[in-house]
């Protein structure tokens, strides 16, 4: 009788349920709200390729997909910038123009006998000081950035016939070589030069913007620059900092431009500010600020370039399609992102 009033309790534990698979895993699995933007505008890219090959056979070409990234190059970096000025609640109407000008800079130095280093630097060293001042005229003074940037286009634009009216061709052997190098991939597909400057200065502005600071503060500011001051962030820093970012990246696009068309011209680029802005937009970047990614800017760049090549196969259709599809888009993404930030409230 003591033994059994000594001894332990048994208890009895239940049996563990069944391991979830990798597919009910999957099922399950919720992305972030903050990705979903660019998730939408990563399916709505493949849909076009995918709609293009039903339609029109190889279209789906990887020597195709590369093609969007050559003829594209230098609106990707232009982008790039945009992203960095819009995550701020920013604009920057002046990069069309200052791609223009940095155009016409590279070809009337070079025609003086520059070296062509040297030329590139003042191209890069001129954007980059234009949006400094810009950035300060937005901070400091508390200028609106569209009427910052809309006087810096005009500035930009009116340098440019200043310089010359007519078309300088650029034939700089040190430009021309980096013009037709092409690289050779696997598979025999090529890309050039200007896709890897591109696509390095993507993942230099993806890596700034989520491990640093700066980036961090960009974020911030967009969100909320009230709270971004009480916080101790240097929004001053920030908001002349971005439109620096933009001057630079409009004044690489140009040089990209320079090796694309091997010439300067005052009318290169006119409404390329437009064109970065709907890539930005269409990437999922908030036109209020606070949130997006170059990545998303970057499949933006890819679809305006997949519906232009969509046309171009067709072969039937005029090219002011092409605007009208974006306008599209523009105002659809403009709409899903008013009801996400309402729903939010």
């Amino acid at each position: 009788m003591s033994d059994l009033m000594t001894a332990p309790p048994t208890t009895t534990s239940a049996a563990p349920g069944p391991t979830p698979s990798a597919w009910d895993r999957v099922k399950r699995y919720s992305p972030p709200s903050r990705f979903l933007p660019v998730i939408a505008t990563f399916a709505l890219f493949i849909g076009l390729f995918g709609l293009g090959e039903f339609r029109y056979s190889g279209f789906a070409d990887p020597q195709v997909f590369l093609s969007l990234l050559i003829d594209n190059s230098f609106l990707i970096v232009l982008a790039v910038g945009m992203t960095f000025v819009i995550l701020t609640g920013g604009i920057d109407l002046s990069v069309g123009s200052v791609v223009a000008l940095s155009t016409m800079i590279a070809a009337r130095t070079l025609q003086l006998g520059w070296p062509p280093l040297l030329v590139m630097a003042v191209v890069l060293l001129c954007g980059a000081v234009l949006g400094t001042v810009m950035g300060a005229l937005i901070h400091y003074l508390q200028i609106q950035p569209f009427v910052a940037t809309l006087a810096g286009m005009f500035l930009a634009r009116g340098l440019c016939y200043m310089i010359g009216v007519e078309s300088i061709p650029i034939t700089d052997d040190t430009f021309s070589s980096i013009a037709f190098a092409v690289i050779e991939l696997p598979g025999g597909y090529t890309i050039t030069w200007s896709v890897v400057i591109a696509l390095i200065t993507v993942s230099i502005a993806a890596y700034v913007l989520a491990c640093t600071r700066f980036g961090r503060s960009v974020y911030g500011v967009g969100g909320n620059e009230a709270s971004a001051l009480l916080m101790g962030l240097k929004v001053a820093a920030v908001k002349v900092g971005v439109y620096t970012i933009s001057g630079f990246c409009a004044a690489l696009a140009g040089l990209l431009f320079s090796f694309y068309a091997l010439s300067g011209y005052s009318l290169n680029a006119v409404g390329m500010e437009l064109d970065a802005i709907a890539a930005v937009v269409i990437g999922g970047t908030l036109l209020t600020g606070g949130r997006g990614y170059v990545l998303g800017s970057l499949v933006g760049v890819l679809i305006l370039g997949a519906i232009q090549t969509f046309i171009a196969f067709d072969g039937t259709l005029s090219s002011w399609w092409t605007r009208i599809t974006i306008g599209v888009l523009l105002l659809v993404f403009v709409v899903a992102q008013r009801l996400l930030t309402a729903r939010k409230k």
